[in-house]
């Protein structure tokens, strides 16, 4: 069974549809870059996959493999974010705190799994750093070893490269690319970089407060909204 597979699905934000058409299912291993314009749905989409908020049609199924707390989110930064007073392993560590329950420590395997995922990012050197000193490149992926530290399934990612130089997103797509080859593990990325989107990805879907198409990369960039989109950006 797919890990999520949505089946006429539409979402609502204060009680009006933002989004709606969506079918779509996707699979362990598959590597999905959401794109369209601003405004679009893509957000809301997000959510209605974090399941925060339910669909108003249709229904999103999650698959038996992906359990309830087995998405790595890894959001849009915001300010607040950014200015977390902590040290960059109690954030990486933190991502733990769904799998701890009631217990009122961390484990040894929580430990494991977040000094794992800061060699993985290779930021161990910054382990005893205060995260709110960081260049944003570094704290990005310092998020994403905590969103790894959840998950062995999924990770969620909302516009990672957001407000990031050249080189620092290339790096960080990457460093994505990587991880998803080589743990398998499923990529969910929302981003504006329809560039990247088609270098990296598997599968896109492309929204505009519709589906307007869902499919293997490779498919994507023959179609009609493929084509526009790529050559929209390149006018920009």
């Amino acid at each position: 069974m797919a890990l999520i597979t949505c089946q006429n699905a539409s979402f609502a934000y204060e009680g009006r549809v933002v989004v709606s058409g969506l079918d779509f299912e996707v699979e362990g291993g598959d590597y999905l870059c959401v794109v369209g314009e601003n405004g679009s749905g893509k957000s809301t989409l997000i959510k209605g996959l974090l399941r925060l908020i339910q669909p108003v049609k249709g229904r999103v199924a999650i698959g038996d493999e992906l359990g309830e707390n087995e998405i790595g989110y890894l959001p849009q930064q915001t300010i607040v974010q950014k200015d977390f007073p902590a040290s960059v392993y109690e954030v990486v560590l933190s991502g733990r705190l769904n799998r701890r329950g009631i217990r009122p420590f961390y484990s040894r395997a929580d430990k494991a799994a977040a000094d794992e995922n800061m060699e993985r990012l290779d930021i161990q050197g910054l382990r005893k750093r205060s995260y709110m000193e960081l260049s944003g490149g570094q704290q990005q992926r310092v998020l994403l070893a905590r969103a790894l530290c959840a998950t062995q399934k999924m990770l969620l990612l909302d516009e990672p490269v957001a407000g990031l130089d050249p080189v620092v997103t290339q790096d960080l797509y990457q460093q994505i690319d990587r991880i998803n080859k080589e743990t398998r593990i499923t990529v969910i990325m929302v981003s504006h970089d329809i560039r990247s989107s088609v270098k990296y990805a598997s599968h896109i879907l492309h929204l505009k407060n519709s589906q307007e198409f869902f499919g293997a990369t490779e498919d994507y960039v023959r179609t009609a909204v493929g084509k526009w989109f790529l050559r929209g950006e390149a006018d920009v």
